[in-house]
């Protein structure tokens, strides 16, 4: 099951600044696990690549522990046809993307040991478009 808003207020929605926005600005600590998975640089992680990634920790920890997903794709990207000449408006929402800032925390594990959790997140990592680094609530 594909993560998606309920309802907007708008169907569409502009692209933003993207890379220019800097660094996180909430989201950048592990709040409810024992670990969590920290991306290093600016991306737009549609929800396809999030279930991906649940979908491989999931397994990787087989029933044991619990994963929090820190982040929810609300901002739709639209796109126009193959083939098409320009003009004739914006087109049709095809993809949901959560925009994600270097420093935000991505995925969080808890009530695992630290070299399961290392395994289950680079497995998870690399399902998504990002360079990612793991932390502990320690540091």
């Amino acid at each position: 099951m594909l993560l998606m808003p309920k309802r907007t207020k708008y169907r569409k929605s502009q692209r933003g600044r993207g890379k220019l926005d800097g660094n996180a600005k909430g989201g950048s600590r592990v709040s409810f696990g024992d670990y969590g998975m920290k991306a290093l640089d600016w991306a737009e992680i549609t929800a396809r690549q999030i279930e991906a990634a649940r979908v491989a920790l999931n397994r990787s920890l087989a029933k044991t522990g619990k994963i929090w997903i820190r982040i929810f794709p609300d901002k739709v990207l639209t796109k126009k046809p193959a083939e098409t000449r320009m003009g004739k408006g914006k087109g049709a929402p095809e993809v949901w993307v959560a925009p994600v800032q270097p420093g935000r925390i991505l995925f969080e594990i808890g009530g695992v040991n630290e070299m399961t959790a290392a395994k289950a997140m680079k497995l998870a990592s690399s399902k998504l478009p990002i360079a990612v680094k793991i932390v502990s609530k320690e540091q």
